[in-house]
């Protein structure tokens, strides 16, 4: 991702708080259209405080990729209950779980340059099934390297490491 050169455009699935364009201002990487599919009004409310030229899609069963330019990033971390060690452990039969292929629908719509897509720690099986969609094993990072917390989590991406 050329940083500093051109500014992307950006879809970002189950966007939160936006948490995606701090990452990325942080980055330095400049961003020409920032998507954001969410339903949350509360986030939404907040994304649009800080940051008030998000174009926000809603839900992210009603997006197309053919109505927007071409996108350069696709990130999104899909719904984790069913997959958490701390849930019941539904795998794809959890609704929410069956949203990640809302993200592997909009990948192959949209076909990004990059991709990212975070979850949370989960049965081998589980994310074997997500890596096979993809095309790439993930990356696991435990969130106390940037916070208080422990917290695992898994970054299946098609962004090179330098």
């Amino acid at each position: 991702m050329s940083v500093g050169k051109e500014k992307i455009n950006v879809l970002s699935l189950f966007d939160g708080i936006s948490c995606g364009q701090i990452a990325l201002e942080r980055a330095g990487i400049e961003v020409e259209n920032y998507f954001a599919s969410e339903i949350d009004k509360y986030a939404i409310q907040i994304t649009m405080s800080n940051y008030p030229n998000t174009k926000q899609l809603g839900s992210v069963l009603n997006v197309n990729g053919a109505d927007l330019p071409k996108i350069d990033l696709l990130i999104g971390g899909s719904p984790c209950q069913g997959f958490s060690f701390a849930g019941k452990q539904l795998n794809f039969n959890d609704p929410r779980s069956k949203l990640f292929f809302e993200f592997v629908r909009l990948k192959n719509e949209c076909n990004p340059t990059y991709f990212l897509l975070e979850n949370n720690k989960m049965k081998k099986e589980y994310q074997d099934i997500i890596s096979s969609y993809l095309g790439v094993e993930p990356i696991k990072i435990n969130s106390k390297l940037v916070s208080a917390q422990n917290r695992v989590r898994y970054y299946w991406t098609n962004i090179p490491v330098k």
